[in-house]
């Protein structure tokens, strides 16, 4: 009996060692090379601004002037910043991506919030980050379907969408102070 229960236990044994051995961590195939905040002021503002400034109307001293992208090659400028805005989103989503580099501070501590209570936040409600990321890719769509159809008006509107997207994103990690104010 003694025989059967050593056998049993030494069996058990075996098979836990087997079955929790810990399979060594997997080498990430993306070499993260900038945060959060370097993606965001390298490619999503300026690219935006880009987006926002190419269809406008001003009223001057001379009258009423319109500005919107005329030849392929402003709207291929514009197409160009819509699809990089729509490749940073999934950027800043990327496993392991810090939001700023180590050491940084915020500029402006009155309005937002540190970067480690922001990825502090963002580790908490990854689902939220990684929707709000997903929100203003989809918020690009519209802009990408007026650069297509060469439509100024649908260019124009589709800003209102990203800059939603862009706002809501700040208001729940960036500065959530100012969301009460709202």
């Amino acid at each position: 009996m003694r025989i059967y229960l050593k056998l049993i236990t030494a069996t058990v044994v075996v098979l836990l060692s087997i079955g929790c051995k810990a399979e060594p961590p997997k080498e990430s195939e993306y070499i993260l090379t900038a945060p959060v905040r370097d993606i965001m002021s390298s490619m999503i503002m300026p690219n935006a601004d880009v987006l926002w400034n190419s269809v406008s109307t001003n009223i001057t001293a001379k009258g009423i002037e319109e500005k919107a992208p005329q030849t392929p090659e402003e709207w291929k400028v514009v197409h160009n910043s819509a699809v990089t805005i729509a490749e940073a989103s999934n950027l800043i989503v990327m496993p392991g991506r810090r939001v700023a580099a180590p050491g940084e501070k915020e500029t402006d501590p009155d309005v937002n919030l540190s970067p480690e209570k922001i990825e502090a936040m963002i580790d908490r409600d990854r689902a939220t980050w990684i929707k709000m990321a997903k929100d203003l890719h989809d918020a690009i769509l519209p802009a990408l379907k007026a650069i297509d159809a060469k439509d100024p008006k649908a260019l124009a509107d589709a800003g209102a969408g990203i800059d939603k997207a862009c706002e809501d994103c700040h208001l729940k990690f960036w500065y959530p102070k100012e969301a009460g104010k709202k």
